[in-house]
């Protein structure tokens, strides 16, 4: 007889076989396909060494767009992230107001800007930039950028904080009711410092939707980040279009891995700290909340 978990029961002999065939199965189609995608590119020359050695002898690819590019990209993201800390964390709080003169159009705000694209709102900021204000069309895009990730973290970042509130027990406002603390002593020195441990991983992990996101703006908006480079570096240096988009992919791939990692390090940390609820949320675009072991 098969052993048990709580959750699901352990495979079998049989299962156990079986799953291995598919992870064979797996394996073969996966390097067949690998094989086939090599024979294309070789077919179109996509393979030569000519498209690919810049990246290793020309140290202009990199001085001259890959780094700067990524420095726009860090710079929006920072940015963006500066802002949308502390508002989405205003955000979060006004919803959970005992006032339904703030709570009501807090919540509004919030779902009207989770509901809307990101891009959309890069698009409609850049027009009104331009129509309304003097920005030069220098700084426009980044402009536009920052503000579209702003307004959509914001509101992604008002439900992390919101949900990290309520994953607290109930005893800790009681606790602070019952020795005379006010509703914003409560909020300000014993649910946030709380909440932040729960917080912080689901923080973190936005930090790589922001990364990613400001490549929107290079695509449409003509902002310099680093994707955007692929068509300078194209034009360049013979039409190496693959190339330099793999290249441009293992640099998100290494800062997102990063980043990732640095969160996963810093869940287990908080995981482990005698001072944690034990309460950790997860991504708020998964959908769902989960509280560790409640």
């Amino acid at each position: 007889m098969s052993a048990t978990s709580v959750l699901y029961d352990s495979p079998g002999a049989r299962a156990k076989r079986r799953n291995i065939l598919y992870t064979i199965v797996f394996l073969v189609l996966f390097a067949l396909a690998a094989w086939w995608v090599l024979v294309q590119m070789a077919d179109k020359n996509q393979l030569a060494s000519e498209k690919w050695s810049p990246f290793v002898t020309d140290s202009k690819v990199w001085t001259t767009y890959l780094l700067p590019g990524l420095g726009e990209t860090l710079k929006a993201a920072a940015l963006s992230i500066v802002i949308a800390l502390p508002f989405g964390a205003l955000l979060g709080i006004g919803r959970l107001s005992d006032h339904s003169w703030v709570r009501v159009p807090v919540g509004a705000v919030v779902e009207f800007f989770r509901s809307i694209p990101v891009l959309l709102m890069m698009v409609f900021a850049a027009q009104a930039y331009a129509q309304f204000t003097n920005v030069s069309s220098d700084i426009r895009p980044l402009y536009a950028v920052v503000t579209g990730l702003v307004l959509y973290n914001a509101s992604v970042i008002a439900e992390i904080v919101r949900a990290g509130i309520l994953t607290l027990p109930n005893g800790q406002t009681d606790a602070a009711k019952a020795i005379g603390m006010r509703k914003g002593q409560t909020m300000a020195y014993v649910l946030l410092p709380q909440a932040v441990t729960a917080m912080l991983p689901a923080l973190v992990s936005q930090l790589v939707v922001i990364v990613k996101d400001t490549a929107l703006g290079g695509a449409i908006l003509g902002l310099p980040e680093l994707l955007s480079q692929n068509r300078t570096i194209t034009a360049n240096y013979g039409a190496n279009t693959i190339a330099t988009l793999v290249v441009i992919a293992l640099i998100y791939i290494v800062l997102n891995f990063i980043l990732t990692t640095f969160a996963g390090w810093l869940e287990q940390r908080l995981r482990r700290g005698k001072k944690s609820t034990g309460a950790v949320i997860p991504d708020v675009n998964a959908g769902a909340y989960v509280g560790d072991g409640i």
